[in-house]
């Protein structure tokens, strides 16, 4: 199909959301907003808005009510950050220690050093490595250090410099690829299984992409939700659902009690959560009870 739709200025983006469907705003402030932020990007916030089948919205909405998602939004991304960061330096030290105990420090560069990776999958790792390591010696001076001191005997860097010029999708692959050793033993701290720890660490990379490119989070469904775990924690006497974001920050919240205990996180989380409506609550997947939630009641009480 080809796509038909013309382009806008400003002033006409602003005359179709109020003249045409029906949005209450300031024109000229509206415009200023569509300047700095742009169309496409704010249309996320006022999908929900909408009536069903139409691009009509229900009556009495405000430009207001989706700048301030917006705003949130932005704001929420940056806290959910500060958790994934926290979870993305646990894995990224907790690999390099184990994978070099195991299998030696360049224990990567032998593919039985990653047993799970197929052929495939190895020779893709190795090329994402050499090219993370080509950028960081441009930049990073522990690499060019590494590269200028012993770059006539190595092409690539010990675990504990690798880890740490890698993105965390590869961080990610690292840890599926690793022996069950050293998954079991990962996993075993934070007292999940090996199943349950890829699938979060999946779901927390996706999220991590989000938030670095700035897209909506809020009231987003993921298309791979986390695992709930079996445990009784996770089910009574609230039943964590992954289907919504809140099921990630439960995640999280459990994953730092184990990794940061001593974090204020999760107050600057619920803060924030408090300053939407029940109803924009419900959307991010705080329903009715979910205080009672054992991993979260001890942080309310």
């Amino acid at each position: 199909m080809e796509y038909m739709k013309p382009f806008l200025t400003y002033n006409q983006q602003a005359e179709r959301l109020i003249e045409e469907r029906g949005m209450i705003a300031d024109k000229a402030d509206l415009i200023r907003h569509l300047e700095d932020v742009g169309y496409y990007r704010l249309s996320g916030y006022w999908h929900i808005y909408k009536k069903p089948g139409s691009d009509e919205f229900w009556e009495g909405t405000t430009f207001q009510r989706v700048w301030d998602a917006y705003v949130f939004d932005r704001q929420f991304r940056l806290i959910v950050f500060d958790a994934i960061e926290r979870v993305e330096v646990y894995m990224r030290t907790q690999l390099a220690y184990e994978l070099a105990a195991t299998t030696s420090p360049f224990g990567y560069l032998n593919k039985d050093g990653l047993p799970r990776l197929n052929d495939q999958q190895y020779d893709h790792f190795i090329d994402k490595c050499n090219e993370a390591y080509s950028r960081a010696r441009k930049g990073e001076p522990f690499a060019k250090h590494f590269q200028e001191k012993y770059g006539d005997m190595h092409d690539l860097p010990p675990y504990w410099i690798l880890v740490n010029v890698m993105d965390f999708g590869m961080v990610v692959t690292l840890y599926k690829g690793a022996p069950v050793p050293v998954r079991k033993k990962i996993a075993g701290r934070l007292n999940v299984s090996t199943k349950v720890l890829d699938s979060w660490l999946v779901t927390i990379n996706t999220v991590r992409n989000i938030c670095a490119h700035q897209g909506r989070l809020w009231n987003r469904i993921l298309g791979n939700p986390p695992m709930i775990p079996k445990a009784e924690i996770w089910h009574e006497p609230y039943e964590v659902a992954n289907d919504k974001i809140f099921g990630t920050l439960t995640v999280l919240s459990y994953l730092l009690e184990r990794i940061a205990p001593d974090t204020s996180w999760r107050k600057r989380l619920l803060d924030k959560v408090e300053t939407l409506t029940k109803r924009n609550q419900e959307r991010m997947g705080f329903t009715e009870g979910w205080q009672k939630c054992s991993i979260w009641r001890p942080w309310i009480e």
